[in-house]
């Protein structure tokens, strides 16, 4: 049967960042508006692994998500302090580290997935130095799809425009050059749309699909591993990701996307909803809940 989840960074970045909604009022809320489930944000105030450094600590999560009925899904996890592209064997140690951290809280917890991007902005032209990094993410995600999966966890990373290598061929080339079966896609339906459609903030030549979204959605057959449905209005958040629009208020076609992930074998039980950086998210969270709710009546299983 489908499950609905909600990621919690939706009441901790954007609008949130100066007053973050606390975790525990946000998992008694949801649970009272009948989700089943919960996305961690892993950046403080909610589940960064120095808010939760203990096993008795880590605990008291597990008991707060028990009690209120709610199952942790995934974790988007703080790699802030260890960037992904640096130069050097130190570099890749620091994030390296920072990921067996968030493993560790995850095996914990029991949090099944852990979501990664690629910390770094995409650059205005591709030069050597924009292949290399391309290699060090590489290198990086293939260690660490090891890590995640000799945990048991799943590792599943999140393109979009606002982090380097943004473009379809990139997307598959990743994949196909990490080559590891831990390593999975995490379907977010406006960064796909604005990656295959509106090319955003690729560096030039500009990359699109004539088939948008269900075109990319092809093209990553049997490799998508998570997904945040959520709509889009062709613009982007602070020029930097794409704009998290409520369902309804953007432009895209869900009896569209829905049968293209599940033809693409996306067959998880979790359908999760992101309202990252929406300035009234805790206000549109319940209609959120009610169009995926509707969604997994057509849809789901």
């Amino acid at each position: 049967m489908t499950k609905i989840a909600i990621g919690s960074w939706a009441y901790v970045f954007g609008p949130y960042e100066s007053n973050p909604i606390p975790l525990d009022t946000v998992v008694k809320r949801l649970s009272e508006l009948g989700f089943d489930g919960i996305e961690l944000c892993g950046f403080k105030p909610h589940a960064h692994p120095d808010d939760y450094p203990t096993p008795e600590k880590r605990l008291e999560l597990v008991n707060l998500l028990q009690d209120h009925n709610l199952e942790p899904i995934g974790i988007a996890a703080d790699f802030s302090a260890a960037p992904l592209t640096a130069e050097g064997e130190a570099a890749q140690n620091a994030y390296l580290d920072c990921f067996k951290r968030n493993i560790e809280l995850c095996a914990d917890v029991g949090i099944p997935k852990i979501r990664v991007d690629t910390c770094e902005e995409p650059p205005e032209a591709i030069t050597d130095e924009y292949e290399k990094k391309f290699g060090r993410i590489v290198a990086a995600w293939q260690k660490a799809s090891q890590i995640a999966q000799d945990a048991g966890i799943g590792l599943i990373w999140e393109f979009e425009p606002g982090f380097i290598f943004n473009k379809p061929s990139e997307i598959v080339r990743m994949i196909e050059e990490v080559g590891h079966p831990n390593f999975k896609i995490l379907m977010d339906t406006c960064h796909a749309h604005m990656v295959a459609s509106q090319g955003a903030k690729q560096p030039p030549p500009v990359e699109t699909l004539v088939g948008g979204a269900v075109e990319l959605i092809g093209m990553l057959r049997g490799n998508i591993g998570h997904l945040h449905l959520i709509d889009s209005d062709n613009t982007l958040h602070g020029n930097m990701t794409s704009t998290h629009a409520p369902f309804g208020q953007g432009v895209l076609d869900f009896d569209s996307l829905m049968p293209a992930i599940l033809d693409a074998g996306y067959d998880s039980e979790w359908w999760s909803v992101d309202l990252c950086f929406w300035p009234q998210a805790w206000e549109v969270t319940e209609a959120g809940l009610k169009f995926v709710r509707e969604l997994a009546e057509k849809y789901g299983n």
